[in-house]
């Protein structure tokens, strides 16, 4: 079950991997949705640091620096703790309980069969993925999900196979210890738009394709990016006319410039009346425009760290609360807080 909008009375759970820098991929692809929900929905939104650990279990260290200056991130794009609870997974241990409690009762066959498991093998193939918490990271989605009863879960089309495997898990749970009422809703996909953001060759934007601008990237390298991102091939002199629908920068035009610009682009370019320069000007300064904000409220942040680890600290002790009375409930059904007469 998927949908585009979602009822106001059920919470929406999302969360992020801290493996890299964040980039205006994930502004355009997941923040701006973010930004939008937490408007209308009771949101939990979450560094997915143990998810990290299943493909970057070699390089750990990684992963505490990049978790804070992905909350910084977050903080600099808009997100806004008093709209949304904001924590680490990590920090709620229930997460991990859950996690364990549902592998008891989940088929193995039903891992297997997600088309990431072997899909992300095959493009991470310089990785040695042959572990069970890579097998079991999405019932560890499964249980961040079913552990805040959430409604819904925003997602890309790649990883709705991963909320109707929560379904099912949620499903088969209910059966097997709900008497009278079922513990979890069966949660929805809430599909988002597919990112739009290129990369700067042309690709989806990637930091495994070494294609991304950083949210808080330096003026200047945006600027020394954008100049020496490739064009339509055919412009090899300056007066060659060119095909803007075979050149990367066109794309950028189509998300920054408005109508004007894209005619003067088009009719510049297959003329040869404009060089490929002044082509990538109009989008350099939108980039510079839309990025400048980012580097500015970062900066705050970064000089009020503790405050950002506080407001973390209150976000996680605010989700544990949810989460130890869900695993409550899931414990009284199990058996396992039951008092026996000896």
């Amino acid at each position: 079950m998927h949908s585009t909008t979602a009822p106001k009375n059920q919470c929406v759970l999302s969360g992020m991997r801290p493996t890299g820098a964040l980039h205006l991929g994930h502004y355009h692809g997941v923040l701006k949705n973010w930004l939008r929900l937490q408007s209308e929905y009771k949101c939990f939104f979450f560094v997915a640091d143990w998810h990290a650990l299943t493909t970057h279990y070699e390089e750990p260290g990684i992963i505490g620096e990049n978790l804070w200056n992905m909350v910084i991130d977050w903080l600099a794009a808009g997100i806004d703790p008093s709209a949304s609870t904001l924590f680490i997974q990590s920090r709620v241990p229930e997460h991990a309980e859950l996690h364990l409690l549902l592998s008891m009762i989940t088929p193995l066959s039903w891992l297997e069969r997600v088309p990431s498991y072997k899909d992300q093998q095959e493009r991470l193939r310089g990785r040695d993925l042959a572990t069970y918490g890579f097998l079991g990271y999405p019932l560890l989605q499964s249980a961040d999900i079913l552990i805040y009863k959430a409604g819904w879960v925003p997602v890309g089309e790649d990883q709705v196979a991963h909320i109707e495997l929560t379904r099912e898990v949620a499903r088969r749970f209910n059966y097997l210890y709900s008497n009278k009422r079922p513990i979890f809703p069966e949660p929805a996909a809430l599909l988002t738009p597919a990112s739009k953001m290129p990369g700067l060759d042309g690709q989806k934007m990637s930091k495994s394709y070494g294609n991304t601008i950083a949210l808080r990237e330096k003026p200047a390298s945006i600027e020394k990016k954008l100049r020496t991102m490739p064009t339509d091939p055919a412009r090899v002199r300056r007066t060659d006319p060119g095909d803007p629908s075979k050149c990367p920068v066109w794309q950028f035009h189509e998300i920054y410039s408005a109508e004007d610009t894209k005619t003067w682009v088009q009719q510049g370019c297959r003329s040869a009346g404009i060089g490929c320069l002044d082509c990538k000007r109009p989008i350099i300064d939108a980039v510079l425009a839309e990025t400048a904000p980012f580097r500015e409220r970062a900066q705050e942040y970064l000089e009020r760290t503790e405050w950002v680890q506080d407001l973390i600290e209150e976000g996680c002790a605010a989700a544990q609360r949810v989460a130890q009375e869900t695993l409550r409930e899931v414990r009284q059904a199990i058996g396992l807080n039951k008092k026996v007469r000896i």
